[in-house]
C-alpha cells in the first residue's frame, strides 16, 4: 500500500520523517518529491479558463459607451456630425476608463504585501496495510495538507 501526502517545506516534513523512521518504516520506503513554484507574475489579460479576478477592460468599455452616447447627443449640435463625435468619445471614454483602471488596480496591488508561497512536498510511503492508519495519523498530526492512499 502507498500512502501519498503533500506537506509544505518545513520543520514539521522532517520530523514527519522522522517520526515515521522511527516507528519502523525504512528510509528506503519513503519518497519525498520537492514541488517548483511557478515563477513569474501573473499575466494581464485573462481567457476563458483562467481569470484572476481583476479585470482591465470593465471600466474601460463602461466610460467608452458613455462617453460615445454623449458624443452622439451633442454631435448633433456640434460642426462634424454625431458619428465622428461618438467615435471620438467612444476612443476617449475608453482611454479614460483604461487609465482609471490601471491606477485603481496599481494602488490596491502596491497597498498588499504578497506573501511568499511556500514550497510543498509530496511525501509517498510504501507501508503495509496495518502500518496505514499509524502513518496517516503521524503525517495529519504534522501538518499535512492533504493525505491519500494508493491500494497495490
Amino acid at each position: 500500500m502507498h500512502i501519498v501526502a503533500s506537506l509544505e517545506q518545513s520543520l514539521f516534513l522532517e520530523l514527519a520523517i522522522t517520526e515515521l523512521e522511527e516507528k519502523g518504516i525504512a528510509k528506503n520506503k519513503i519518497v519525498a518529491v520537492p514541488l517548483k513554484k511557478k515563477a513569474g507574475n501573473s499575466r494581464i489579460f485573462d481567457t476563458i479558463h483562467r481569470a484572476d479576478g481583476i479585470s482591465l477592460f470593465d471600466g474601460a468599455m463602461i466610460l467608452g459607451t458613455v462617453f460615445a452616447i454623449l458624443g452622439a447627443i451633442y454631435g448633433t449640435v456640434l460642426k462634424w456630425g454625431p458619428v465622428l463625435w461618438g467615435i471620438i468619445g467612444l476612443f476617449t471614454g475608453f482611454a479614460v476608463g483604461l487609465l482609471l483602471d490601471l491606477l485603481i488596480n496599481k494602488r490596491r496591488t502596491a497597498g498588499k504585501k504578497t506573501k511568499p508561497i511556500p514550497a510543498e512536498v509530496v511525501l509517498i510511503i510504501n507501508c503495509d496495510r496495518e502500518q496505514a492508519e499509524m502513518v496517516e495519523k503521524v503525517l495529519w498530526d504534522n501538518q499535512a495538507l492533504g493525505v491519500g492512499r494508493i491500494n497495490t
